[in-house]
C-alpha cells in the first residue's frame, strides 16, 4: 500500500513529490548524488530484471544450442550408417569368386558351400548378442569390433587362396579359408547391425520410421552390386590378348580388407544414438500401465519416514539413498547414472522376456526363416546355378549371365524394393494416432505377402525348367529373387519395431535375424546334396580329370521346387500371424 510519509516535501502546487516505498531507501538528495555519480549503474530492480531475462535468454540459447546438436549428431550418425552399410554387405558378392575356388584352389562343391555356409552362420548366429550388446551400451564398439574382423578375415583368405589348392606345394589347409570367413562374417554382422540399431533408435517415432530403416537396409543391398562391378572391372585378370578375364581373387581380397577396415573405425566414431533416455521413459510408461512393473521393487515408489512418496522411476530404498540427501537443503531429484542404467536393464530385459513369450512372433520368425534361407542359398550359388545352363561343349556363359551380372541384377531389384516398400509403408501404413487417421490405408504385411509369392514365381521359373530351355530368361529369375527377398528384409525390421518398439531393437531384430543362418545352413546343404549327385551321375572327365562341375535341370530342379513350397508355407503363416495383430487392434 502506498503512504505518505511524514518525511515527504509538497511542492508549491500542492502534488505529491515522492513517495515512500522504502523505509531504508535514501533521501532524494541522495539518490539525486547517486544518480549522477554511477549513472551507468542500472538499480537494483532493474539489475534483477536483466538478471531474469538475461537467465531465460541464455536459457533458450542453451536449449537451441542443445536440440540443434542432437540433429547433427542424428544426421551425422545416419549418414555413418549409411556408409557402413554401403560397404558392410560384401559376402553378397561371393557368387563372384565362389566358382573361381573350384577352378583354382581345386575346392568341391561341397567346400565351396561349406565357406558360404560358414559366412553366414558367423552373421547371423551371434546377432542376438550384439543386438544385447547394442542395447545395453552403444553401437560404436561393435563397428570397431566389425572394422578389425573384416581386415584379418579377408587378408587371411587372400593369403590362403594366393597359396593355391590345399593339397599343392605350399597350399593352406581348408581350414584356414573357413576361418577367414568367420571373420568376414561376424564383421558383416556387427557393422549391419550397429548401423541399423543406430537409426531404428533414433528415428524410429518419426513418422518416417520406414524409410530411414529402408536406406541403410538398402544400401546393404547395394553393397554386394557395386563391390562385384568394382572386382570385375578394377581387380580382374588378363588373358594372352589383353581382355578381362576372370576376377584376380587375391588382389579383390586385400583391397575389400583395407576398404572395410577404414570403414569400420568410422563407424566406431560416428554411430551414436541421441534421446535414449526418452526411449526408456516411454517404455516405462507403457509397462507401468500394463502393470508388468508392479512385481519390481525397483519400480516401486518408496515412501520416506514422513510417508512422502518420492514417486520416481528407478527408486531404490532408503539404505540405498541418503536420507540427508532426500530431505536436506540438495533433495534428490534426479536418478544417479548408476540407477540409470540398472532403470535401463531392467526394462530392457523385461522387454526382451515380453518378445520371447509372445507366439505371434515366433510364428513370424518361422516365415523369416522358410524365405530367407531359400533366398541366401540361390545368391550363392548363382554362380554354379549359371554354369549349369551350358553344358560342354558350349562356349560357356554370356555376358548376360555372367556371374557378376546377376550379382548386380540381385543386388539392385532388391534395393528398389527395400526403398521403395519402405516408403510405401510410411505413407500407407495404417495408424493408431486418431489425428493421423488416414483414408486410404495398406498395411505393411499386404507388402510383405506379396513380395513373398513375387520370391516364389522365380523359384517355380527356375525349377519348371524354363530357364533351362531359354537361358536368357534367368535374368528375371534373378529380378523377382531380389524384388521379394529385399522387401522381406527390409519389411521385417520395420514391422519388428512397430509391434514390439524401438527401445530393446537391437535385441529383438537379433533375435529374428539369426533364423537365416539355420536358413541358409539347411538349404545349402540341400541345394550341394542335389548338385553333387548330378554331378555323380555325369562323370564328365576333362583333361584327363574327372569334372566338378553339373550341367543340367538335374542339378537344381527338386531343391527350387522345394523352396518355392517354402515360401507359400511362410505366406500362411505370415497371414495367421497378421490375424491376430488385427484382432488385438495392432496397427502394422
Amino acid at each position: 500500500m502506498l503512504s505518505r510519509s511524514s518525511s515527504q516535501s509538497v511542492n508549491p502546487k500542492g502534488g505529491i513529490d515522492k513517495l515512500d516505498f522504502d523505509s531504508n531507501r535514501k533521501p532524494s538528495s541522495a539518490l539525486h548524488d547517486s544518480f549522477h555519480s554511477s549513472a551507468s549503474e542500472p538499480s537494483g530492480l532493474l539489475r534483477d530484471d536483466e538478471s531474469f531475462f538475461s537467465n531465460i535468454v541464455d536459457g533458450v540459447i542453451e536449449r537451441d544450442r542443445r536440440k540443434m546438436r542432437r540433429h547433427v549428431i542424428k544426421y551425422a550418425s545416419f549418414v555413418s550408417a549409411i556408409l557402413s552399410c554401403l560397404c558392410a554387405g560384401s559376402i553378397t558378392a561371393y557368387s563372384l569368386y565362389g566358382p573361381l575356388f573350384l577352378k583354382h584352389i581345386k575346392y568341391t562343391q561341397y567346400q565351396v558351400n561349406a565357406v558360404s555356409t560358414t559366412a553366414e552362420l558367423a552373421m547371423y548366429l551371434p546377432v542376438p548378442l550384439f543386438g544385447y550388446l547394442c542395447d545395453r551400451y552403444n553401437p560404436r564398439p561393435l563397428s570397431l569390433a566389425a572394422s578389425i574382423m573384416f581386415g584379418l578375415g579377408y587378408l587371411l583368405a587372400a593369403l590362403t587362396y594366393h597359396a593355391g589348392p590345399p593339397k599343392s606345394e605350399g597350399g593352406w589347409p581348408f581350414a584356414i579359408m573357413v576361418i577367414a570367413f568367420i571373420g568376414v562374417g561376424s564383421g558383416t554382422a556387427c557393422m549391419y547391425l550397429s548401423a541399423v540399431t543406430t537409426c531404428a533408435k533414433n528415428f524410429g517415432k518419426g513418422k518416417h520410421k520406414g524409410l530411414a530403416l529402408a536406406m541403410p537396409i538398402a544400401a546393404f543391398g547395394l553393397s554386394g552390386m557395386w563391390q562385384s562391378q568394382v572386382g570385375s572391372h578394377f581387380f580382374s585378370e588378363r588373358d594372352e590378348n589383353g581382355e578381362k578375364g576372370d576376377v584376380d581373387v587375391f588382389r579383390y581380397f586385400i583391397f575389400l580388407a583395407g576398404l572395410l577396415f577404414a570403414v569400420g573405425l568410422i563407424g566406431a566414431l560416428g554411430l551414436r544414438v541421441t534421446d535414449e533416455e526418452e526411449l526408456i521413459d516411454e517404455a516405462v510408461d507403457e509397462l507401468e500401465r500394463s502393470g508388468l512393473l508392479e512385481d519390481s521393487p525397483f519400480f516401486q515408489p518408496t515412501l520416506l519416514h514422513d510417508g512422502e512418496n518420492t514417486n520416481g522411476y528407478g527408486t531404490l530404498s532408503p539404505p540405498a539413498r541418503s536420507t540427508s540427501s532426500l530431505h536436506g537443503s540438495k533433495p534428490y531429484d534426479r536418478p544417479t547414472t548408476s540407477d540409470s542404467a540398472i532403470r535401463k536393464t531392467l526394462i530392457l530385459n523385461t522387454e526382451t522376456r515380453l518378445f520371447l513369450t509372445d507366439p505371434r512372433m515366433w510364428f513370424f520368425a518361422a516365415g523369416f526363416f522358410l524365405t530367407t534361407g531359400p533366398g541366401e542359398a540361390f545368391i550363392n550359388n548363382l554362380g554354379t546355378i549359371i554354369h549349369t545352363l551350358y553344358p560342354p561343349p558350349s562356349p560357356g556363359p554370356t555376358s548376360l549371365n555372367s556371374p557378376a551380372t546377376h550379382v548386380s541384377i540381385v543386388a539392385l531389384t532388391s534395393t528398389i524394393a527395400r526403398l521403395v516398400t519402405g516408403t510405401l509403408s510410411d505413407l500407407l501404413a495404417p495408424s493408431t494416432d486418431r489425428e493421423s487417421k488416414r483414408s486410404c490405408t495398406l498395411s505393411r504385411m499386404v507388402f510383405l505377402l506379396a513380395s513373398t509369392l513375387l520370391f516364389s514365381l522365380g523359384q517355380v521359373l527356375l525349377a519348371s525348367g524354363a530357364v533351362q530351355r531359354t537361358p536368357t530368361l534367368f535374368p528375371a529369375v534373378s529380378a523377382l529373387v531380389g524384388l521379394g527377398y529385399g522387401a522381406i528384409f527390409s519389411l521385417s525390421p520395420i514391422i519388428v519395431s512397430v509391434v514390439w518398439g524401438v527401445q530393446n531393437f537391437g535385441t529383438n531384430w537379433g533375435i529374428v535375424a539369426v533364423v537365416p543362418a539355420a536358413g541358409a545352413a539347411i538349404w545349402g546343404a540341400i541345394y550341394s546334396a542335389v548338385y553333387q549327385a548330378g554331378v555323380d551321375t555325369s562323370h564328365l572327365r576333362l583333361d584327363g580329370e574327372e569334372e566338378q562341375m553339373c550341367y543340367g535341370l538335374r542339378c537344381y530342379q527338386g531343391t527350387f521346387w522345394a523352396m518355392a513350397v517354402s515360401s507359400w508355407v511362410a505366406v500362411a503363416l505370415w497371414v495367421w500371424v497378421w490375424r491376430g495383430w488385427r484382432r488385438k487392434g495392432i496397427a502394422v
